[in-house]
């Protein structure tokens, strides 16, 4: 089973790291980076690189395909050849799936239309741009398209697949291996848990302007 990691300029490492250490874990995958070149793409701070070995037309037939997000998905919504990419692998994959703003890239290719999902919650609101239902939810399972909230909730994600595809106590297996445990020292995790103060401030910086609401 091929496992195709999209990546592209300043996206967000752990979006992509997280589903990479646990479906990597999945019996008989074959784990490749791909982007629009090989070679080294920059995370969001600049300061990590991870390496596409591969080109997007070298992935032609990916079994699942996982999109990260981060600052560069925004103008990576204009980029066609991602966009057709996604559309065209789409049409065999097994699981489509993203992680936090990365569904935004699947709903601009119009794989998402008709469909619930989620995102960061910053940019929830901009998937009905795309005729797509967005929920709060940490994961979002609609037919065969899988996406995640923000930035860490790909874990999640990733252990919920994993457990779909090669059984619930394979994924148990994984997250002991991984010791995915997890207990925050805040309880600030979501914007309904976090200060108001910091929940506004977190908006006013947002590369994202809500949606109006009709």
């Amino acid at each position: 089973m091929q496992i195709a990691i999209v990546l592209f300029d300043r996206f967000t490492a752990l979006d992509a790291v997280g589903p990479y250490e646990i479906l990597a874990r999945l019996p008989g995958a074959e784990t490749v980076f791909a982007a629009e070149r090989t070679g080294p793409l920059r995370t969001d701070t600049g300061n990590l690189a991870l390496v596409a070995d591969r080109t997007l037309a070298e992935v032609p037939r990916p079994d699942i395909v996982v999109v990260p997000g981060g600052p560069g998905q925004t103008p990576q919504m204009e980029n066609e050849t991602l966009l057709d990419w996604l559309r065209a692998v789409d049409a065999t994959s097994v699981w489509t799936t993203s992680v936090c703003t990365g569904s935004l890239l699947l709903a601009a290719a119009g794989l998402l239309r008709g469909r619930r999902a989620t995102s960061h919650w910053l940019a929830l609101d901009q998937l009905t741009r795309f005729g797509a239902e967005p929920t709060g939810e940490r994961v979002v399972t609609d037919g065969k398209y899988v996406t995640a909230a923000g930035v860490s909730s790909g874990i999640d994600m990733a252990l919920t697949l994993l457990g779909r595809i090669a059984g619930d106590d394979h994924a148990r297996t994984v997250q002991l291996a991984t010791e995915y445990d997890p207990q925050p020292p805040y309880d600030a995790g979501a914007p309904h848990k976090a200060p108001a103060h910091l929940v506004a401030a977190l908006r006013a910086r947002s590369r994202f302007t809500p949606t109006p609401s009709s």
